[in-house]
């Protein structure tokens, strides 16, 4: 029986440059780029992957919703995680409104993300909201 690959994680060729990721500033402007003209249109999740230098390895879209939200799933979070052999990830999402604030949901996500990868020997570094002129770091608020 043939395999069927399901996912496929994007990996950092030429025209998209492997960068060391130093602090939240540098992450919310290598991630923005993973956005279009629909950044104040649809709530999107993606993740970064980073090498044990913080070098980016691959990105991979987790999930793409409607104005107020996206479901976020763990376990797909994990599973990129662990395919590309990453030491470490950056999770970031927009808020089409504009409001930079983290919503309850935001921060339990954060939260059951971290306790998992941490299970991986994964770190969570940073979680960023993006909005079409700014961002929220939750490491940088002692959030992480």
């Amino acid at each position: 029986m043939k395999s069927i690959k399901l996912f496929e994680i994007k990996k950092l060729q030429t025209s998209f440059p492997s960068v060391k990721i130093t602090d939240s500033k540098q992450a919310a402007d290598f991630i923005r780029q993973f956005w279009g003209d629909d950044i104040e249109i649809f709530e999107s999740f993606y993740l970064l992957m980073l090498n044990m230098n913080n070098v980016t390895i691959g990105y991979a879209k987790i999930s793409q919703g409607g104005i107020a939200g996206t479901v976020v799933d763990v376990r797909l979070i994990c599973k990129y995680a662990v395919d590309s052999l990453c030491s470490s990830v950056i999770v970031a999402h927009n808020h089409p409104s504009g409001n930079l604030n983290p919503s309850s949901q935001d921060i339990d996500i954060t939260n059951k993300l971290k306790q998992a990868l941490q299970l991986l020997d994964i770190k969570l570094i940073e979680h960023i909201i993006l909005t079409k002129d700014a961002y929220y770091s939750f490491a940088d608020e002692g959030r992480i």
